[in-house]
C-alpha cells in the first residue's frame, strides 16, 4: 500500500477531544441575511438569528472572490464556481455540500443518508425551485466511483486545490466529533472500507488522489434575497469535525420550514 494511502487512511481512526459546543448544535443556529424574495426555510424559524464563528455568512467580498474558481466535472471539464447556482439553467435556489477526500466514510454515510431522504422529486415539489450541488477535494477522476457507491443522483464536482474550502472559511481538523445519527456504521468499518476504497483505485494510479484527509467541508444556500437578483448566500454550516455535516432532519427544515413537501425524520 502506497506510503501516503497508509497515512491518509490511518488519520480517520485518530479521535480527539472536542469541546461539546463544538459538537452540540440546536435550532438557534440557522445564520440568515435580508430575508429572500421567496419565504425562506431558515428565515421562517430563525428570521433575525445572526450568526457568528462557524456558521457566519461568508462575506460579499468572499463570495465575489471565489465565483470565478474553477471546479472540475467528473470528466475534468472545468466549470466556473458561479456557474453552479448563477444563471437561467440554475434553480431558484441552489444547497452546496462541500465533502471531505472522496474515501471519506463518514462523509459518503452522510452522502447515503441524504439521498435516502431527499430525492430529486421531492425538490421538484417545493414551491421554490431547488437543487442540490456536491463538491469534493479529491480529484475529479474519482467521481463516478463516489456518485456510484452514494447513490447520489446530484451533480458533483471537484476541487482539488480546496481554494473553494479555504477562501468559503472552511477548515482543517483530524477531530472525529461527536456520532451524528446520518452514520449507521461502526468507525471501525467505516475505516476498512475507506482502506479497501483507496487499495482498489491503485490501477487507476488514484489511490493517492481521494483529497487531504484533513480538510473538512460544510453546507452553503445561495439564494435571491430582497437585496437583488443575485444569489446570496443566506444559510450556511462549516464542519468543526470530521462528523459535523448538518443533520438531515435540519436540512429537510432549512429546505421546507413548513414541512408540507419533504418528509422529516424522527
Amino acid at each position: 500500500m502506497p506510503e501516503k494511502l497508509c497515512t491518509d487512511m490511518a488519520t480517520d481512526q485518530e479521535t480527539r477531544s472536542v469541546p461539546a459546543s463544538a459538537t452540540t448544535k440546536d435550532d438557534s443556529q440557522i445564520a440568515t441575511v435580508a430575508a429572500p424574495a421567496n419565504e425562506s426555510a431558515h428565515a421562517a424559524d430563525d428570521k433575525n438569528n445572526e450568526r457568528t464563528g462557524n456558521d457566519a455568512l461568508p462575506s460579499p467580498e468572499a463570495c465575489q472572490k471565489v465565483e470565478n474558481y474553477q471546479v472540475l466535472d467528473r470528466e475534468g471539464n472545468a466549470h466556473p464556481f458561479k456557474s453552479l447556482y448563477q444563471g437561467p439553467d440554475t434553480a431558484q435556489r441552489v444547497l452546496i455540500i462541500f465533502v471531505r477526500h472522496f474515501f471519506c466514510g463518514s462523509c459518503q454515510e452522510f452522502l447515503i443518508s441524504l439521498s435516502q431522504a431527499i430525492k430529486p422529486d421531492d425538490l421538484a415539489r417545493l414551491p421554490t425551485s431547488t437543487s442540490i450541488v456536491v463538491i469534493g477535494c479529491g480529484d475529479p477522476g474519482l467521481i463516478e466511483f463516489y456518485a456510484t457507491h452514494t447513490e447520489c443522483p446530484f451533480p458533483m464536482y471537484a476541487d482539488p486545490t480546496r481554494k473553494l474550502y479555504d477562501d468559503l472559511g472552511m477548515t482543517n481538523t483530524l477531530a472525529l466529533g461527536s456520532k451524528p445519527e446520518y452514520i449507521r456504521k461502526s468507525m471501525l468499518r467505516i475505516i476498512g472500507e475507506s482502506i479497501i476504497q483507496g487499495l482498489k483505485q491503485i490501477p487507476s494510479g488514484l489511490a493517492t488522489k481521494g483529497g487531504d484527509s484533513r480538510q473538512v467541508g460544510g453546507e452553503f444556500l445561495y439564494e435571491i434575497t430582497a437585496a437583488g437578483l443575485q444569489k446570496q448566500v443566506t444559510w450556511c454550516h462549516r464542519m468543526e469535525t470530521t462528523r459535523d455535516h448538518t443533520s438531515i432532519d435540519k436540512l429537510v427544515r432549512v429546505l421546507d420550514p413548513g414541512g408540507q413537501y419533504l418528509q422529516r425524520g424522527t
